[in-house]
């Protein structure tokens, strides 16, 4: 098993730390506004014993601020962690898309040309993507050109030509066809299908 690096890991801990109802609930609270651990405790049915437990994880991994109020620890939301924690989430998701990406290219491209049209939708996708690559924004094609075009990548023209506009990646009127100007809003299995 390859071992996990130092960013990866903290962000395991995070997911480990936030998979426990209470520790939920904890932040919850302290979202509205901050609490102590007597107030958590009472919050929650449970004891403070538990309360210290469950804060002591979320510290650790950054969610809360610990403060004081004279004797008390006080315990707050760390917003600027848990922004953090999205922005890890959402470049690590941005990693895995461009890695899956990259691997569908790979095996269905030979150079500029497609070796067959993926069964399976996502990566029909990415392939329909990569072949938007070849027109022009703004610019207006004719049938024709849009065969010569998808000719080059694969012999089955209407195949594509098709699944660009079902998908909505061009648009159609007429005999002439171009690039969308934006994406449609799409069902939710359409949507599962494009990254």
């Amino acid at each position: 098993m390859v071992p996990a690096d130092a960013p990866m890991q903290a962000l395991l801990e995070t997911y480990k730390a936030l998979a426990d109802e209470t520790r939920l609930r904890i932040l919850g609270l302290v979202a509205e506004r901050p609490h102590n651990g007597r107030q958590l405790a009472d919050a929650l049915g449970i004891t403070q014993p538990a309360v210290s437990h469950h804060v002591e994880r979320l510290r650790r991994v950054g969610l809360l601020r610990e403060l004081r109020e004279g004797k008390e620890r006080v315990y707050g939301l760390n917003r600027e962690r848990l922004s953090s924690l999205a922005r890890e989430q959402l470049a690590q998701t941005r990693i895995e898309v461009e890695d899956d990406t990259g691997r569908v290219l790979r095996e269905f491209f030979d150079g500029d040309r497609l070796r067959s049209i993926p069964a399976q939708r996502k990566k029909r996708v990415v392939v329909l993507r990569e072949l938007l690559k070849r027109f022009e924004p703004e610019r207006h094609y004719a049938e024709r050109e849009v065969n010569d075009i998808l000719g080059r990548a694969h012999e089955d023209v209407a195949t594509l030509r098709r699944e660009l506009v079902m998908y909505g990646f061009m648009d159609r009127e007429r005999g002439e066809y171009w690039l969308a100007a934006s994406e449609p809003e799409r069902g939710c299995n359409v949507a599962q299908e494009i990254a």
